[in-house]
C-alpha cells in the first residue's frame, strides 16, 4: 500500500523538520514514472495541517531507494536544508539499517571496503576490489543481530553513501538482501520490496542544536516482527 496523507508515518516534526518512515515503494521525488512521491505527499499534509495557502517549501535532503523502507529527513525551511546538506557533506549524519539476507555470513562482525560504478542503462551498481575509472570508494560496517528461522538480520552502518551500496556490497559477500531480484535474491517480496529498512538516524538539529535520535518501526510483516522480539 502507498503512502497518502492519512497513513503518512511521521516520526518526528518542528517548524524546520519532517522525518518520515518511509514504506516501501515509496518514492521519494518524483521520478519518469511519473507516480506520485513521497516530497509531494508531505507537502500536501504540510498544507492541510497548518492550513498553509500556496506553495509549501519542503527540502529533500537524502533520499532511499524505492524498494527500501525507513527513515527520510525532509527539511521545512531553505535554513534547515543548507545546514543538513552541510551536515551530510560532513558525515555528520549517522544512519544504522537493517537488512534480511538469505546467507549467514562468513564473519559476524566486519568493515566490507569495495568500489562500486554505477551503470545508468540499468540502473546497478558494480561491485569492484579495486579502484577502476569511474568508480567511488564504498565503506560500511555490519555486525550480525539475529538469527531469525531462514534469513539472518544485520545491522550495518555507512561511513558512505553510494548508489546501491549496501544492496551491492552484500550481495558481493554472497548475503542479497531478501526480496532483492536485482542483487542476486532468488524471489521477490510479496509487496514488492527488498528487506532493507532504515532504522536509526542521530544528527545534532540543525537550527535548535538538539540532539536527535530516533527509531523508525519496521514494516508490518512477520519476518520484520520476528526481529524485534
Amino acid at each position: 500500500m502507498k503512502s497518502t496523507k492519512d497513513n503518512l508515518q511521521v516520526i518526528f516534526e518542528d517548524n524546520h523538520i519532517i522525518i518520515i518512515n518511509k514504506r516501501a515503494g515509496d518514492i521519494v521525488q518524483g521520478d519518469k514514472t511519473g507516480d506520485t512521491p513521497l516530497s509531494d505527499i508531505v507537502k500536501q499534509y504540510i498544507a492541510v495541517k497548518y492550513n498553509k495557502k500556496g506553495n509549501v517549501f519542503l527540502g529533500v535532503v537524502h533520499r532511499l531507494d524505492r524498494p527500501t523502507s525507513g527513515i527520510v529527513i525532509f527539511a521545512r525551511t531553505s535554513k534547515a536544508l543548507e545546514r543538513l546538506n552541510k551536515m551530510l557533506r560532513e558525515k555528520k549524519i549517522t544512519k544504522t539499517y537493517w537488512a534480511i539476507v538469505k546467507n549467514r555470513p562468513e564473519k559476524e562482525k566486519d568493515t566490507l571496503t569495495h568500489y562500486l560504478k554505477k551503470n545508468p542503462k540499468n540502473n546497478k551498481s558494480t561491485v569492484f576490489s579495486k579502484e577502476i575509472a569511474g568508480s567511488k570508494k564504498a565503506i560500511l560496517h555490519y555486525n550480525l543481530k539475529k538469527e531469525l528461522d531462514n534469513y539472518f538480520l544485520l545491522e550495518i552502518d555507512l561511513e558512505t553513501g553510494r548508489h546501491h551500496q549496501i544492496r551491492a556490497q552484500l550481495a558481493i559477500i554472497k548475503c542479497p538482501i531478501k526480496g532483492d531480484l536485482k542483487y542476486g535474491a532468488k524471489r521477490s517480496n510479496p509487496d514488492g520490496g527488498i528487506s532493507l529498512h532504515a532504522r536509526e538516524i542521530e544528527f545534532i538539529h540543525p537550527v535548535s542544536k538538539e540532539n536527535i535520535h530516533l527509531t523508525a518501526n519496521v514494516p508490518e510483516r512477520v519476518i520484520w516482527e520476528s526481529c524485534v522480539e
